[in-house]
């Protein structure tokens, strides 16, 4: 027997690689492990399932210390479209490739005998609805056939008498298709995917569209779709994707929100039938097993959030991303930090396949990238259903209060729109970008507010459950309204979903009102669907109601306290709140209805709100700023996270590793970073607004990286020297890279 060394991926943050060996017999016989084969190996004393990386490599290590592998294990082959994905994002977000395996594939508590008794019963349902759409066409030719056949035996006329007779060879036909395919079905054990397209009209507009994406991608271009809300952006995703599957390959189609996944599969069942998947985090751990297993085995277009980029997909032949400017696409914690668009853009390169990038509000990335000709832009202006833009009003609320036009957070004129609405027997949403009842409770007399023990931040007063909770840790303790410093009377501060929830239902006691916050995300798809189907007047909910959701009597969308979108430092504050409000006009007036989009805010003159009323062009001026400011797209942008219980040794050692990194290119930590003159710059050590979450205080040093080919240099050196300084220090785990922060 022959030794053969191999290197694997194993799902932990290693610094090094890990190496292994296999017995080869020596008849020459081949080397019983392949790339992407999941064999089993032990790591300082425990057991994890690796993936095999390189085979027959030579160990730059002593061969004495390298084990042999436990076990080939029985599981599907990681395919070599993954393992590049892997890379990209391991060497892109600066993190190690197990790190993104662990990713890919979670480690399960539950057995394989499970997951397949599980895919058999889904399989099994799969077949039983199938059967039932089946039988329920055969019956509807059957009765059509019988009333045709009544007809032709009344008809007097030779005309009709040969139109009866074709329609019923034409129902004939089909009826015998039916039969057909039930009979094979019924003898089947397990259903196969039947392509079974619902056929697509497109406008006039969505028709010139559709064609400009396809010219795009005969010209290898990214396409970008720019389409206003309610234009109908949907369709036209449906249809490239239908010409996909008739080429017998498949489609991932991406959507930011959960929420948005559940109402966009019902429309999209429709089109695609048993060939759509989806996929998001909220699924149970069987499921996801059973989705992966389908995208092995069966024609698919898969809808799914940030997750489903590291399904194992094959053949694909489109991408899909839409609302590609919605920052959930961003994982913040824990590593990999990766934004799957951008990594959605990487898998269209690995399999050589187009993507098309769609929103009414592009991110001023992708508008930057069309301006330098990597993307093709295609517009789509007109609505759908040919309604008009909904009509904004921005009401100062400082004017109001000064002549008692305010009832609580609502003005006296948006609850006469809202009053207007109703009466009409048409649907109102209403966002406050705050959940919780109130932001904080304060002392009437000594002004104390409670905070939370293990965080810098005010607790959040939650009614529904009597409690003041921490929205980053999670603590929570009953709210008393005595003051337990003076003895005062605590009163509760601002207004948040619930406190807006309940006015509604004050001002409004006849219609139903319902909420859509973080705090009953388990039932937003009730919540979601009782709006759409008209069984529900009133919808208040944070920032997810804007999330592309398509409510045909909805006429009237308010903002409360829209200023608290504008107060946020980051410099992309600006085109955030753009996007959100453009979003959130949007909803209304969805079927050629008129609607109104009402703002209410302290701050009537402020440029963004401009940009909705009049037209100005934010996205040009925001380039220009940012390319003088030298911020992303210009340049790049990496953020390290530092944490530590012991706040003077954070402050020392934060200090310490920024100017570490400076010297990597001849400088020191500035205040203001623009790289035009270095291929890298670096900040002084900040606080972030939030400053301690559970415990731990933070720091942030933020680096601006030249756009350039040395980009990937840069950081792989930049890595080197925080690996260097955390062993020199003995601070391992106190440092997160966020690449490209958002």
């Amino acid at each position: 027997m022959a030794k053969t060394f191999i290197t694997v991926i194993v799902p932990l943050r290693l610094e090094w690689t890990p190496y292994y060996y296999v017995d080869v017999p020596d008849d020459g016989a081949e080397c019983p492990v392949r790339r992407g084969d999941r064999v089993r190996v032990m790591v300082a004393g425990r057991y994890y399932q690796a993936v095999v990386y390189q085979v027959g490599v030579s160990p730059v290590i002593a061969e004495s210390k390298i084990r042999k592998i436990t076990s080939v294990e029985p599981l599907e082959r990681i395919s070599e479209e993954e393992i590049k994905l892997w890379e990209f994002i391991a060497e892109y977000y600066m993190c190690s490739i197990g790190e993104v395996y662990k990713a890919a594939y979670p480690v399960g508590r539950i057995s394989e005998e499970q997951i397949g008794e599980h895919i058999r019963q889904r399989a099994m349902a799969r077949k039983d609805r199938m059967l039932a759409a089946l039988t329920k066409k055969k019956e509807t030719f059957e009765l059509r056939m019988a009333k045709r056949q009544e007809e032709l035996s009344k008809a007097r006329k030779e005309e009709r008498k040969q139109l009866l007779c074709s329609q019923l060879e034409s129902l004939s036909v089909q009826l015998d298709e039916v039969l057909a395919r039930l009979t094979s079905l019924e003898s089947e054990e397990v259903a196969e995917t039947v392509l079974d397209l619902a056929p697509i009209t497109l406008s006039e507009a969505q028709t010139v569209a559709y064609k400009s994406i396809v010219k795009a991608f005969g010209d290898n271009k990214i396409a970008l779709l720019n389409g206003i809300t309610g234009s109908g952006k949907t369709e036209i995703y449906c249809t490239l994707a239908q010409e996909v599957l008739r080429q017998g390959k498949n489609v991932l189609y991406l959507v930011p929100e959960i929420a948005l996944s559940r109402q966009l599969e019902d429309r999209l069942e429709k089109v695609f039938g048993d060939c759509l998947l989806t996929s998001h985090s909220g699924e149970s751990y069987v499921h996801r097993r059973e989705v992966a297993a389908a995208v092995r085995e069966r024609q698919y277009v898969l809808l799914g959030t940030r997750s489903s980029i590291f399904l194992p997909h094959r053949d694909l032949g489109l991408i899909i991303i839409d609302e590609e400017h919605d920052t959930s696409y961003k994982q913040d914690n824990p590593s990999p930090r990766y934004n799957a668009r951008d990594c959605a853009l990487v898998m269209g390169r690995i399999f050589s396949c187009p993507v098309v990038l769609g929103s009414a509000t592009p991110s001023l990335e992708s508008l930057y990238n069309t301006s330098a000709g990597r993307y093709e832009l295609v517009s789509l202006t007109e609505r759908y259903y040919e309604g008009k833009d909904a009509q904004v009003e921005v009401i100062d609320t400082i004017a109001e209060r000064r002549k008692r036009g305010m009832v609580g957070s609502l003005s006296r004129k948006l609850i006469a729109h809202v009053h207007d609405t109703l009466q009409r027997g048409e649907q109102v949403l209403i966002l406050r970008a705050r959940k919780a009842y109130s932001p904080y409770v304060q002392c009437d007399s000594c002004g104390d507010m409670p905070r939370c023990p293990h965080c810098n931040v005010t607790l959040s007063y939650h009614k529904d459950r009597n409690r003041l909770v921490c929205h980053y840790c999670g603590h929570s303790e009953p709210y008393v309204m005595t003051c337990p410093k003076c003895g005062g009377n605590r009163v509760s501060m601002g207004t948040g979903t619930q406190k807006v929830e309940e006015e509604i239902s004050a001002l409004f006691p006849e219609a139903k009102v319902g909420r859509l916050d973080g705090d009953n995300m388990a039932q937003s798809g009730k919540t979601i669907s009782e709006f759409s189907q008209g069984r529900m007047d009133i919808l208040v909910g944070t920032q997810m109601v804007s999330k592309g959701f398509d409510f045909e009597n909805l006429t009237l969308v308010a903002v409360i306290q829209s200023d608290s979108l504008l107060g946020q430092q980051d410099f992309r504050a600006d085109e955030r709140a753009v996007q959100l409000l453009e979003q959130l006009r949007g909803r209304g007036g969805r079927r050629g209805k008129q609607s109104l989009f009402v703002i209410q805010t302290s701050q009537p003159d402020h440029p963004v709100y401009s940009r909705l009323s009049s037209g100005y062009d934010f996205s040009g001026s925001e380039l220009g700023m940012r390319n003088e400011f030298g911020f992303p797209p210009y340049t790049r942008l990496v953020s390290l996270v530092l944490k530590d219980t012991n706040l003077p040794r954070l402050e020392k050692l934060s200090g310490d590793l920024s100017m570490v990194l400076a010297r990597l290119s001849g400088g020191r930590p500035t205040i203001v970073a623009n790289p035009k003159d270095s291929a890298l710059c670096v900040s002084f050590p900040y606080a972030p607004a939030v400053d301690k979450v559970s415990g731990e205080s933070i720091r942030h040093i933020r680096l601006t990286l030249r756009r350039d080919r040395n980009l990937a240099s840069f950081k792989a050196r930049i890595l080197d020297e925080i690996a260097a300084f955390e062993k020199e220090k003995s601070w391992s785990g106190h440092i997160s890279i966020d690449v490209d922060p958002i």
